[in-house]
């Protein structure tokens, strides 16, 4: 502790003499910090204070910053520095000087009962952290103690100055507490001593509450103080009192927000549950303010509904468990159900016209569990009782999901309305969670509202009515399988019957239709019902997302279905296309709906759409290929790229062995001769090259022209082999005239499913060759200024080693340069670089005794490695890259045990390394513990932790919690 305290006052004292932490100097600092308008002096300053606050000093030019001539800036600083000594070094403070201490402190607090208040409340802390280091040993009867003292007579403060400084100082204790450092055991004792030490804050506080003579100012610290002690998990019914009184206050409008906070707290403390007798009084308080709540509702006062609410919903929701046990009590927890049904349901569109409903919706989820959680008797009983009221809930919640009128709606901020979206979600959430306790009686009830809706002839019926109790039916069919439903084809039908007028209700329709996209595949007679109100859509441009969205859901679930429609489709979808009605991102979408249903046609039926949908393209990537690069014709050489790879995407037209296999399945070839996006790709290989050669300085359109590749990669697997030989190539030529990352990503993808293949072995070899010997003359050059290549290039060398280590047999590698590049890259700034190069070591070390050249890099530059993970692991990486070097020390174990137990005692000889922090015994404790471990990886991660936080100074300090 002593070193930690001096090394700021040395390391300023070694700087310049004005660095010594006086009072003059404080003030000084100070005076910088709130006054200088530059920036740099008030972060110098800022620094500096810190400095003085844990240096040695601060135990003297704390009390003298805290004379009554002092500004309560100056003040305020004198008082936090006292408090920083106290729960930071309280070891420092020699027992003899205790009791001094306390009492220079009470002194102070008395003093400033009726200075500045922010002082006083500081000065308190610092008494409370003193207190809580004493007890319960040294200072049995702390409390107690501050209650006595401070109600003393012979005081020179007045009678309401000491009440309420006594308030401050016990309102700050538990809170302290909550936020100390004491060791864990310690924490147990001195939380056992202050339930204790309620006995004597209670009766005080009580009395201070129901005393009719008590000023507002003092009950309203009453109450802070009250809210405060019952975080310490106080037993409920020591509280019963102080809780009747805080719900007499409800009726204060001056004491009505913190008489809330008070009962809230209380309420919700979970060790609150064990007082079932208690809870069962609350009932009545809480239902007894029904009337205080339909009044705030009537008069429009939020603040008091949402502070009633907020209070049902404790109760509610903390304990419905609980009180559901109470099967005799029914009735009354049946009547808080429904104050609560009441909050969810406050009149007003959320969050224009009220915030409170929203509080409500987990309550109905915790409900619902505890009563689908009883045994089935039980569960029966109260099904009987409360599907009602979920019933009422439903209707509730789907009038609260109701768009307000559209002038209304018009006048909404940005901001107000995404809220409005995010309740919808909440609601939406919610509904799709009441359908477990209600079942197909909740979508027949919801079919049968929105069919008496759309037939009836009586009243014209509001958009907002039908949109809300579509969201209803989108919200359950999105998550859960309807497709037994008897509704659906109901629905289905009414559908088309629904005059949309107006945006919100035609999103909600296409949505509705996408999340009944799984039905449709199962009822393909039905798509036509459907399938042109999509189409329709897609041509209006506030539709976008949705009815893009739901053409791509359709296309994807029902695409051995389509065939009859896809002309229709491809001809809509071209004809938007070509009109640029969507954004960037539904464009992709769209190409990947087509992509889904080409892949059910016939091979020559594919090629003809295809040759139709890519045709005014190809044109028009011709025409760009020929213009002088510019950034707009950058920018629709990208988009266009883009079009083609997100139609690779999707388009698969060979038939899976087995759905169910991981990444690595294999796929029947096509049937039909060869596949239709590799005639493509063929037809259109010359155009990209040509395209490339103008671009391959930008990395945008490098990227977008892998990305092609890459997709149809993924996609296709085998069916691409015909591509193999030309792609290498031509990554060869890019790789070579200007290195990028993408290019060595998607040699990658190539290494990944072809290397193990000897058919393509040789063109992937010759790549894998040629991209390697390029990025090493880059190393040469400097590679610091490309993390993201040297990236790359790690996760390329690992899937190498990973699929073909036979591609480290060749002698055209030099295994030795590149053994040299990922040490180096292991010292690199950029955490995904280090974790990268961290992932290629980790492949490399257990293939030393299969591959003879990896063996031999190992074998000679092995040490390099370890010194390199051992610099890490001291201090220069980041700490949230441990575990990376820890799986390469583990592997380091485990391959080369023998040249490990050698290397780590020899580099961990130097003395300072890899830390100055660290004594040889240290040292040999951590190589000692990893030379043990070589099965655990785990407890190996553990010992990497431990040792990073010894070197770094910070081992068993706050710091320690980021772990």
């Amino acid at each position: 502790m002593e070193r930690r305290e001096e090394q700021p006052g040395a390391a300023g004292a070694g700087a310049a003499p004005a660095l010594d932490f006086t009072v003059e100097n404080v003030e000084k600092a100070l005076h910088q910090l709130y006054y200088d308008p530059n920036i740099e002096n008030k972060n110098l300053a800022q620094k500096w204070l810190m400095q003085a606050q844990v240096s040695p000093q601060a135990w003297h030019f704390s009390w003298q910053l805290l004379q009554p001539d002092k500004v309560p800036e100056i003040q305020y600083f004198g008082a936090s520095a006292l408090h920083i000594k106290i729960s930071r070094y309280w070891s420092d403070i020699p027992t003899d000087q205790y009791e001094s201490l306390k009492a220079q402190l009470f002194t102070q607090i008395t003093h400033f009962a009726s200075g500045s208040k922010i002082v006083l409340t500081r000065l308190c802390v610092a008494l409370a952290s003193l207190a809580l280091s004493m007890m319960p040993d040294a200072w049995p009867c702390a409390v107690a103690d501050m209650v006595r003292l401070f109600q003393a007579e012979d005081s020179p403060v007045d009678g309401q100055g000491r009440c309420l400084a006594l308030l401050e100082l016990l309102t700050v204790l538990p809170e302290e507490f909550q936020t100390s450092r004491l060791p864990q055991y310690r924490k147990g004792l001195v939380r056992a001593s202050l339930a204790v030490e309620c006995g004597a804050v209670f009766p005080l506080l009580e009395q201070l509450l129901q005393q009719p003579s008590s000023p507002s100012c003092v009950r309203q610290k009453v109450l802070k103080c009250f809210s405060s002690w019952v975080q310490l998990e106080v037993p409920l019914q020591d509280c019963e009192a102080l809780i009747q009184a805080a719900f007499a206050a409800l009726q204060d409008s001056e004491l009505f927000d913190s008489s809330v906070e008070a009962i809230v707290n209380a309420i919700s403390q979970p060790d609150a549950q064990r007082y079932v007798n208690t809870l069962l009084k609350l009932i009545p308080l809480v239902l007894g303010l029904q009337d205080q709540l339909r009044q705030a509702v009537q008069n429009g006062d939020m603040e008091t509904s949402h502070g009633i609410c907020r209070i049902a919903v404790a109760l509610g929701e903390n304990h419905s468990r609980a009180l559901l046990d109470q099967v005799e009590h029914w009735q009354s927890f049946l009547a808080l159900v429904n104050m609560i049904m009441f909050c969810t349901g406050i009149p007003g569109h959320y969050p224009v016209n009220e915030t409170t409903s929203s509080l409500t919706l987990t309550f109905w989820y915790t409900l619902q569990d505890d009563i689908l959680s009883f045994e089935a008797e039980k569960q029966a009983v109260y099904q009987q009782v409360y599907r009602p009221v979920y019933f009422q809930l439903v209707d509730v919640l789907l009038h609260k999901a109701q768009f307000p009128s559209d002038e209304e709606y018009g006048f909404w901020s940005s901001d107000e309305k995404e809220q409005f979206r995010i309740y919808r979600v909440d609601i939406s959430d919610t509904l799709m969670y009441v359908y477990e306790m209600l079942g197909a009686e909740l979508l027949s009830n919801l079919y049968d509202k929105l069919g008496r809706l759309l037939t009836s002839s009586e009243e014209p019926y509001s958009w907002q009515h039908t949109e809300a109790l579509l969201y209803g039916f989108q919200s359950i069919a999105e998550t859960i399988d309807v497709n037994y439903s008897d509704v659906v084809p109901g629905l289905i039908g009414l559908i088309p019957r629904i005059s949309i007028s107006n945006v919100q209700l035609a999103d909600t329709v296409m949505f509705t239709i996408g999340a009944l996209s799984e039905w449709l595949a199962d009822h393909p007679v039905m798509i036509n019902s459907v399938l042109p109100l999509v189409l329709h859509a897609l041509g209006n441009p506030e539709l976008s997302v949705s009815s893009v969205s739901t053409l791509k859901k359709i296309c994807r679930e029902c695409k051995y279905d389509l065939p009859p429609y896809a002309a229709n489709i491809v001809a809509v979808s071209q004809d938007v296309l070509m009109k640029q009605i969507h954004k960037t991102s539904q464009c992709m979408w769209l190409m990947q709906a087509l992509g889904f249903l080409l892949s059910a046609l016939q091979v020559e039926e594919i090629l003809k759409n295809l040759h139709s949908l890519i045709s005014p393209y190809i044109q028009q990537l011709e025409k760009l290929a020929e213009e002088i690069p510019n950034p707009s014709n950058k920018l629709a050489i990208v988009h266009i790229l883009g079009l083609l790879s997100n139609l690779f995407t999707t388009l698969d037209v060979s038939h899976h062995e087995d759905d169910h296999e991981g990444p690595e399945l294999r796929k029947l070839p096509v049937p039909q001769g060869p596949n239709p996006v590799v005639v493509v790709l063929q037809q259109v290989f010359q155009l990209i090259q040509k395209v490339l050669s103008k671009w391959l300085n930008d990395a945008q359109v490098v990227e977008a022209v892998c990305a092609i590749f890459e997709k149809s990669v993924k996609t296709l697997l085998d069916d691409f082999a015909p591509m193999v030989p030309q792609l290498c190539e031509m990554l060869g030529r890019m790789y070579s005239t200007i290195p990028q990352a993408s290019a060595l990503d998607l040699t990658r993808q190539l290494v990944h499913i072809f290397a193990h293949e000897p058919a393509h072995f040789p063109p992937i070899e010759a790549l894998f060759l040629l991209v390697t010997s390029v990025t090493l003359t880059l190393f040469q050059q400097g590679p610091r200024d490309h993390p993201d290549i040297v990236d790359s290039f790690m996760q390329l060398l690992a899937q190498a080693l990973k699929r073909k280590p036979d591609l480290f047999l060749c002698e055209r590698l030099d295994v030795k340069a590149v053994f040299h590049c990922a040490v180096l890259a292991l010292k690199f700034p950029e955490a995904p670089t280090v974790k990268a190069s961290c992932g290629f070591f980790t492949e490399l070390l257990p293939r030393c005794g299969e591959v003879e050249p990896v063996g031999k890099v190992v074998q000679e530059d092995g040490r390099m490695l370890l010194v390199a993970v051992l610099e890490a692991i001291g201090g220069q990486a980041s700490r949230s890259l441990m575990d990376c070097f820890a799986d390469i020390l583990f592997a380091l174990n485990k391959h080369c045990f023998s040249l490990l137990s050698m290397w780590i005692k020899e580099a961990l000889q130097p003395p300072g390394f890899p830390s100055a922090r660290l004594s040889p015994e240290q040292k040999d404790t951590f190589s000692q513990q990893i030379l043990r471990e070589r099965v655990n990886k785990r407890r190996v991660k553990e010992m990497v932790k431990e040792f990073t936080l010894l070197c770094r100074g910070l081992h068993g300090t706050d710091y320690t919690a980021d772990y």
